[in-house]
């Protein structure tokens, strides 16, 4: 059976005491179970301070992103060697707004998935298309060929143990949410691409989760799906309360 994983993307939200309050109101309250993974992904600048947090409990942290170079002239960048060094556990790569805003693309993905692996970070690999693409019959079509390229060139053994978050673009934040059974059919398809780039073992073992408008309302009905292992959740991933009852469900459902 694959391990639930429900990972909070805060985005470019809270300040430095916001995201130290919610941190500390989550910790001893958060469902500790064999079928659950908690993450919380961070802004870079409180990383380190919420690995800190964190230590003793079972929730782990990410980073939103980060650059694919060890070091280097990149004003501004966040490498992997860096995460690494801080404790970090987990990054996003590839979200549809690093793709949207800043030019991200799929050669690049690949290119962080190798450098998160060699740092023994665990890549959360989001693909997704737009409504447009959607309704003109591409999802699969499209989802299929993000992978392919995420994965190039990584190992099976390593390929078992990523993450990859279906996020369809018309979904996020905007309230919509492709119904479980629609999102449990790109999933499907997904690890159809997994099995088809690797092997039926691996394409079991991998982890898929479904993000876009996820929340307290609907993320059973989600988990109940033979595909979806999880969420990466935004919006309602930034209160406690909220966070909490995300957590409650992956670990009860």
């Amino acid at each position: 059976m694959r391990k639930r994983i429900i990972a909070g993307n805060w985005k470019m939200y809270k300040t430095a005491e916001e995201a130290r309050s919610f941190t500390e109101e989550v910790l001893g309250k958060a469902p500790v179970s064999d079928n659950l993974e908690a993450v919380i992904c961070a802004p870079a600048l409180y990383l380190p301070e919420l690995v800190q947090l964190t230590n003793a409990s079972s929730i782990g942290i990410g980073a939103q992103t980060m650059h694919e170079a060890d070091e280097g002239a990149y004003t501004g960048e966040v490498s992997p060697a860096m995460l690494a060094s801080v404790g970090v556990g987990y990054v996003v790569l590839g979200h549809s707004e690093r793709r949207q805003y800043f030019n991200e693309t799929d050669a690049a993905v690949n290119r962080k998935v190798h450098a998160a692996f060699n740092h023994q970070l665990t890549p959360i690999v989001c693909v997704g298309e737009s409504l447009e693409e959607r309704e003109s019959g591409k999802t699969v079509e499209l989802v299929a060929n993000q992978v392919k390229q995420a994965f190039e060139g990584i190992s099976e053994d390593l390929a078992k143990t990523a993450v990859i978050a279906y996020e369809p673009i018309w979904a996020i934040g905007t309230g919509k949410t492709a119904t479980a059974e629609d999102a449990n059919e790109v999933c499907g398809a997904i690890r159809a691409t997994i099995a088809e780039v690797y092997n039926a073992d691996v394409a079991d073992h991998i982890r898929i989760q479904y993000g876009g408008s996820v929340k307290p309302g609907n993320i059973k009905e989600l988990l109940s799906m033979d595909h979806i292992d999880g969420a990466l959740v935004g919006g309602a991933s930034l209160e406690p309360a909220s966070y909490l009852q995300l957590l409650e469900a992956g670990a009860n459902e």
